[in-house]
């Protein structure tokens, strides 16, 4: 069978199209903008650099279509509510894909020989027009939905004055994702945790299948480990790093345990819990790093400890050297389709602690410690424990690179192969 995709955005830097164009079952992707070499000149050019992000060599020589004028526009384009903006940019793209499909319905292959995979909000219109001419469909619904949307409007009426600002979800942008279903073959989620949260939804558990996001490593972080003899693993800085750190000996004052995390500070990522757990580790030998744009409050960062600090976004470099100087990661989400950062971490050598709410990464007491969400007593005793014993963090930090080949674009190539089995 031969696949079309289309996506709004880089998402997941186009991981699916390049598998699918890499074993030459790519009929065409269908995105809102693409960085052709002239528009990555334009973009270096004018300054805007985020214009070569929508690109990705792996996509070289296949089969794009984007519709970059339109997107340009619609990125000048102002919403109160931001939800109102991504609802109406999925129907505009939607019916722009349609439009092509039906323009270039001679180039299609036979429709009934079709799959067409897309992402939610944008997606809806054109699998309709697939399945009435007997192709089939798949939906990715990259987050829980309406579950993870009630569980952080909880979170705020409990933590009442922490979110620096909350954002109603119109009801027309749940419809949208649960008519999305309704029309899909199947429903793709990253997660058991997004598949649960749908069913809760009503979507049958027979529809819903589970594809973990790929990662790979950067070109320049690879070499560097190829040429130590290794595949994957712990990067050379962090070695380094470990026998001047003494993750041998006792953790001091001098030398703390250093915690990285990594993302939005938002209630929904449980910052408010690790602030907590960190005022319960108040007199420890522990530093928190927390890095990311910041979506809480000022009395709320004030309510962390002296030894948290908040560094707010940071560019990628700097993303890079807090990974290498972090001796611990930490993910305490309340709710999340996947969360990439885990892999990023283990790929730097960083046990991970993270919650059940997200994508099966961790192996508990292998490469990281699994604790309970909303849970700051769990968190803290986490770290009580790795604080402990500076042996079971090295076990640890040695088990990471063995989990990276789980979630490669290999085995992201051999699950759409049995996805595509499954629909025939």
């Amino acid at each position: 069978m031969r696949w079309i995709c289309s996506q709004i955005g880089a998402r997941e830097h186009y991981a699916i199209p390049r598998v699918l164009h890499r074993s030459g079952k790519l009929d065409r992707l269908y995105t809102d903008f693409w960085a052709s070499a002239p528009w990555r000149l334009i973009g270096k050019l004018a300054g805007k650099g985020s214009l070569s992000t929508r690109y990705h060599p792996g996509l070289a020589g296949a089969p794009v279509t984007a519709f970059n004028l339109q997107a340009l526009k619609a990125s000048r384009q102002r919403f109160a509510n931001p939800y109102e903006g991504f609802l109406q940019v999925g129907k505009a793209f939607g019916q722009r894909v349609i439009e092509q499909l039906q323009s270039s319905k001679s180039h299609l292959p036979t429709p009934s020989s079709t799959i067409f995979f897309g992402y939610d909000t944008g997606f809806l219109e054109p699998a309709r027009w697939i399945k009435e001419r007997g192709g089939k469909a798949i939906v990715c619904q990259m987050d829980p939905a309406r579950y993870e949307v009630d569980l952080v409007k909880s979170e705020e009426k409990r933590w009442s004055g922490w979110a620096k600002s909350s954002v109603e979800v119109p009801e027309a942008y749940c419809m949208r994702r649960e008519a999305e279903w309704a029309a899909a073959d199947l429903v793709m989620v990253n997660s058991e945790w997004s598949k649960q949260a749908l069913m809760e939804q009503g979507v049958d558990e027979h529809k819903l299948i589970v594809v973990p996001l790929a990662f790979e490593l950067g070109k320049a972080e690879g070499e560097r480990q190829k040429a130590k003899g290794r595949r994957f693993g712990v990067l050379p800085s962090a070695v380094l790093r470990a026998h001047s750190h003494g993750l041998d000996s006792s953790f001091s004052q001098k030398h703390p345990l250093r915690v990285l995390f990594l993302g939005q500070v938002i209630l929904r990522k449980g910052i408010q819990y690790l602030i907590e757990a960190a005022r319960l580790l108040e007199k420890e030998p522990i530093q928190f790093d927390v890095v990311g744009s910041l979506g809480i409050s000022d009395a709320a960062m004030a309510a962390a400890p002296a030894s948290m600090t908040f560094h707010g976004p940071v560019s990628r470099d700097r993303t890079e050297q807090f990974y290498r100087e972090a001796d611990l990661f930490v993910l305490p989400t309340l709710s999340d389709g996947f969360a990439l950062t885990q892999l990023e971490a283990m790929a730097h050598g960083l046990p991970v602690i993270a919650t059940p709410n997200c994508g099966e990464v961790v192996t508990d007491g292998v490469d990281g410690l699994i604790v309970p969400a909303s849970d700051s007593n769990a968190l803290a005793e986490a770290f009580q424990l790795l604080l402990q014993d500076p042996d079971k963090l090295r076990a640890m930090r040695e088990a990471t690179g063995a989990k990276l080949d789980q979630f490669s674009l290999a085995r992201l190539g051999e699950n759409l192969a049995a996805l595509e089995q499954r629909l025939l």
